[in-house]
Formats: structure tokens, sequence, C-alpha cells
């Protein structure tokens, strides 16, 4: 496997962490109560920061050849 596939793949997993997270989000927002809700609320903040670091490092790594 190609480093560009691979950097690829990676940035699909950065890319379904951030769909996670807006789906937890509202979620929490409009369907949960209590501390349910927080949970699930702190979950989606965690996959945000991490889907959002992945794809940071995905795209100041630059082009490979």
């Amino acid at each position: 496997m190609s480093i560009s596939m691979l950097m690829m793949y990676i940035s699909f997993v950065g890319m379904f962490l951030l769909i996670l997270a807006i789906g937890l989000i509202v979620l929490s927002r409009h369907k949960l109560k209590g501390w349910l809700a927080g949970i699930v609320s702190l979950l989606a903040y965690i996959c945000l920061i991490t889907g959002g670091l992945i794809i940071l490092y995905v795209v100041l790594s630059g082009p490979t050849r």
C-alpha cells in the first residue's frame, strides 16, 4: 500500500469522526436530557477534536509522491 492511499484512508477516518460528532451533538441537544446528554456531548467533542486534528495532519503533511 502506498503512502498516498494510506493518507486517503486516514483522512476518511477523520471525516467520519467529524460527521459522527455532528450527529452526536444534534442527538444530545434535541433528544437527550440530563447526564446522558452530557456524556454524549463529551463524546461528540472528543470526536470533533480528534477528527479535526487528523484532518489538520493530513492537510499540513503536504503532497505525497
